[in-house]
């Protein structure tokens, strides 16, 4: 199956954790619940593609599942996933049957066939699976999964059009997390003025209105610097705050 357009969802861009671990995009993953261990991936396009090899690299246990006989072939020789298997993810007998009612979280990655997202997530609803993530093509679509049982609705397309915007309009800001509509956590490279300068000499909770929640580089961050931490040009900053506030950096 392929992926596809556009959505409008009630928020989120994505958010490279700074403790070594990008995710991309799939910042929903930091949603799941953090003593799930198996997960089954049904639509292998890009974006589920994408969300069983970050599983998999995570070490968790991943079925990957999809229509296309070729799409299952691509996941085991490239090896995203734990296993993989052709089935008709609108069927409840071929869903039981390669025992996806039984695992933790199971995420449906065929957001741009509405029909077939549906009825596979009411499968599953009324399965009694724990967890169910569901991809979203547009923002009635999401509220549709919603209704019949998506725990998590995902708009990936809406996601990364926004982070594009952020980057051609804030270059500074490497990236970017939304707690809600008008406050966010952001990676944000140390501008030119803040170079030799210290956190304390900087003041930027009374300046700016932000809290620095970390400090380092892509190798290395520094949690709940100290006020006398030097800030240098190259390395960058996490800072949680209002968006009017980031705005001003």
């Amino acid at each position: 199956m392929t992926e596809n357009k556009q959505a409008q969802p009630d928020n989120s861009q994505r958010f490279r954790t700074f403790f070594n671990l990008d995710l991309g995009s799939l910042k929903f993953l930091s949603n799941l619940r953090k003593e799930t261990r198996q997960f089954a991936v049904i639509g292998l396009g890009r974006f589920g593609r994408a969300v069983c090899e970050t599983l998999y690299n995570m070490g968790y246990d991943v079925l990957g599942a999809d229509v296309e006989e070729k799409l299952v072939a691509q996941a085991l020789t490239d090896k995203i996933a734990s296993s993989a298997i052709r089935l008709d993810c609108t069927e409840a007998s071929a869903l039981k049957e390669a025992g996806i009612f039984e695992l933790d979280t199971v995420i449906v990655a065929i957001g741009n066939y509405l029909e077939e997202s549906i009825i596979t997530t009411l499968n599953l609803k009324e399965a009694g699976v724990k967890y169910i993530v569901a991809k979203a093509s547009s923002e009635t679509h999401g509220k549709l999964l919603k209704k019949v049982g998506a725990d998590l609705v995902v708009y990936p397309e809406y996601e990364a059009g926004c982070e594009l915007a952020y980057t051609l309009t804030k270059p500074g800001i490497l990236d970017r997390f939304e707690l809600d509509p008008d406050n966010s956590i952001v990676e944000i490279a140390i501008p030119e003025e803040f170079d030799g300068k210290t956190l304390a000499e900087m003041k930027l909770r009374s300046r700016y209105g932000l809290n620095v929640l970390a400090v380092g580089n892509d190798d290395k961050f520094i949690i709940n610097p100290p006020p006398q931490f030097v800030l240098t040009k190259g390395l960058s900053m996490v800072v949680i705050g209002s968006n009017k506030d980031i705005n001003r950096l």
